[in-house]
């Protein structure tokens, strides 16, 4: 057998490196790979299920044309290609390329995708979408605040003395963190964790605070204000980098007491917290993106960054505020978050771009030209988008639907032609991490099954039908050349060597760690911004950090606050239908806390309708104790087959910044159903 080093271009924290074996084309076996610091023990259950998704009865390897009676029956690939090329170009005749709406997901990163977008240019544009449905409030607060969004690397988080994990639960969603974290408290560090449920990362930590959903920021503020008031803060790293401290003490007037009426944690303890994150020597406060899926989103993060910026643990090692580190973004011309901003002149008559975060209202609310060809890919947004009742409402009405796949989801379910996608073994690229500080080489390894094309070839083969002029310079490249347009891709940006980086992950040069240790900011002032005038001129939110409750959209009374987590078996909707995830986790139920399922005369396994004004979603119950009273728990990117559903009942709205999607204002009731 033949041995490779790869790495998983799935949207995880983790973008794990590992070793694959070969023979004769297949993948025989996956090994970790010591290599990567942030990765050495290997991929998690769904790395190792790759096995399974490569080669699997039920993965899509030929072309599926829907029939009249609604099932799919296998095409060839010209014919498939043929009647696509054909749809776009009397689309884009009749009523012009706006009227094409293409639409990619975070499924699979890497470079390859850049030929998605040069192939919409040449066609003459499309309509497309703004936002993201997973961080971007998050990324721009940390953007205003410190003006790069970055952090240190991974394994530096062992020499912490005190860790917060605040709404992140790594051990599930970024398994390999809990390696470093493991030893940080070897070493003797306090881990604490604040999370309206008791997840499995809790049961490591010595300290675990439960806040309703939705009001951490109040929870940061009163630590901030006890912090200050005791004289805990850092004034001279605050005098010499910090803007803005004078304006935040005077607004701070959540005390801890007004705190504990808003989050429900004791006063005490909010006064403990404070005083430990105040005294700690070396402290590293790790957000998750749950918490900033709210219309509060942007600003919660804001307050909870406060904490280690009036300590002074910035830049430095062993401290910091760990959301995202985008250094290995190496390849990107604009780096996110401004990536999600809507169109702006420079992209027309390019785009026309609609909110994934509201996608169902902006799609019917369209003006001339409507969309007549949907095209989808690396995507699964009828189990994703929020609204998905008025998703695939907006789907049903489209004519022709193209999406690219590698299993019937519920999007491709909708399809009138499926295109089989790529597996990860059978296409090189170069994947970045919004964790980890590589960059990594992914090589072709495995030969693909059936008809499938890795989507370059895809785009190639229709450009030449579709009588494009593809240019010398290869920006849709031929299948042969695709390898060339991949080293010429990389060989424009500096800071790593090339051929290095094919045999391993590459830390690039330019790397800083620890982050932000010049201390020099990238903001308008050049200091860690607490006050922000661009938070109110881009975004019309207050510019110092504040607690402002989640917007119910007018369903306060309802008593249930809907959280969708992601989960160990599945990145937000792949790999739950792989048999090997299947056998080791149990199918998904509507979590419930102990006290509510008394109220209800629920116990679990009892089948219960969930309602609010959007629509209703049936299941089953499971009653337990790692769910607070008044929170109802439903993991997200479970399939319409499996049970699914859950953003039916999600109103779709944007965070107060970065265009994000606030999943979790949804309120909702619940209603036992007869036995």
């Amino acid at each position: 057998m033949k041995e490779h080093i790869t790495v998983c271009p799935r949207n995880c924290y983790s973008t794990c490196t590992f070793r694959v074996f070969t023979e004769d084309g297949r993948v025989k076996r996956i090994l970790p790979y010591e290599g990567n610091l942030a990765t050495p023990e290997g991929p998690c259950i769904k790395g190792l299920s790759y096995l399974e998704r490569e080669y699997s009865p039920e993965r899509i390897i030929y072309p599926l044309r829907r029939q009249p009676d609604g099932t799919f029956s296998r095409i060839g690939t010209e014919e498939a290609l043929d009647i696509i090329s054909g749809k776009l170009l009397e689309a884009r005749e009749k009523y012009g390329p706006h009227s094409v709406l293409f639409y990619k997901g975070s499924g699979y990163s890497g470079l390859s995708n850049d030929i998605a977008g040069n192939f919409w240019k040449l066609f003459g544009g499309a309509t497309t979408t703004f936002g993201n449905l997973c961080w971007p409030a998050g990324l721009e607060a940390v953007r205003l605040t410190l003006g790069e969004v970055k952090h240190n690397v991974p394994w530096d988080i062992v020499s912490a003395s005190m860790i917060i994990l605040w709404g992140k639960n790594s051990a599930e969603t970024n398994v390999q963190e809990m390696i470093h974290i493991g030893r940080a408290r070897e070493n003797g560090a306090q881990v604490v964790v604040i999370d309206p449920r008791r997840t499995p990362t809790a049961d490591k930590a010595d300290i675990l605070l439960r806040p309703r959903p939705g009001t951490d920021a109040a929870l940061a503020l009163a630590m901030a204000k006890v912090i200050i008031d005791r004289g805990l803060a850092d004034a001279e790293f605050i005098r010499r980098y910090v803007s803005g401290f004078d304006k935040f003490t005077a607004s701070l007037d959540i005390t801890p007491e007004k705190a504990q009426e808003i989050t429900g944690i004791p006063a005490e303890d909010i006064i403990r917290l404070a005083v430990m994150a105040g005294e700690a020597k070396r402290l590293t406060v790790v957000a998750g993106y749950g918490l900033q899926r709210y219309t509060n989103g942007g600003q919660t993060i804001r307050a909870i960054l406060s904490i280690p910026i009036i300590t002074g643990m910035i830049g430095k090692p062993g401290c910091g505020f760990n959301f995202a580190n985008l250094q290995s973004y190496i390849f990107d011309d604009v780096k996110e978050p401004l990536s999600y901003y809507p169109d702006t002149e420079a992209d027309k008559p390019f785009r026309r771009a609609i909110s994934m975060a509201t996608f169902g209202p902006d799609f019917f609310a369209l003006k001339e030209p409507g969309i007549e060809v949907a095209w989808i890919e690396r995507g699964n947004p009828v189990t994703q988008l929020p609204g998905s009742g008025e998703v695939i409402r907006a789907f049903k009405s489209v004519a022709f639907k193209v999406v690219v796949e590698q299993f019937l989801t519920d999007t491709a379910a909708m399809a009138d032609i499926i295109l089989p996608a790529k597996g990860i073994f059978e296409q090189a690229d170069v994947v970045g991490s919004y964790w980890n500080p590589y960059a990594q080489y992914k090589p072709a390894v495995a030969d693909p099954p059936g008809e499938v094309m890795p989507e370059s070839a895809i785009y190639r083969r229709l450009a030449e039908k579709m009588g494009m002029n593809i240019s010398s310079d290869d920006a849709i490249p031929a299948p042969e050349g695709y390898e060339g347009w991949l080293k010429e891709r990389i060989s424009h940006t500096p800071g790593f060597d090339p051929e290095e980086l094919m045999q391993k992950p590459v830390i690039p040069e330019h790397n800083e760690h620890p982050a932000y240790g010049n201390l020099k900011f990238g903001t308008p002032s050049g200091k860690i911004e607490l006050w922000s005038d661009m938070a109110l001129k881009l975004w019309g939110v207050n510019p110092l950090p504040a607690y402002e409750p989640p917007d119910d959209f007018g369903e306060g009374d309802l008593p249930f606050r809907l959280m969708t987590p992601n989960i160990a078996s599945r990145i937000h909707s792949q790999f739950g239908n792989l048999e090997v995830v299947k056998s080791v986790i149990e199918k998904p139920a509507w979590e419930i806390s102990v006290a509510d399922a008394r109220r209800l005369g629920l116990k679990s396994g009892d089948s219960i309708r969930v309602f609010n004004s959007l629509g209703e979603v049936k299941g089953r119950v499971k009653v337990t104790s790692r769910v607070r009273k008044g929170s109802l728990v439903f993991p997200n990117g479970i399939w319409l087959a499996e049970g699914g559903g859950v953003n039916s009942l999600i109103k779709p709205a944007e965070t107060d910044m970065g265009h994000g999607a606030a999943f979790h204002n949804t309120r909702v009731d619940i209603e036992k159903l007869p036995a």
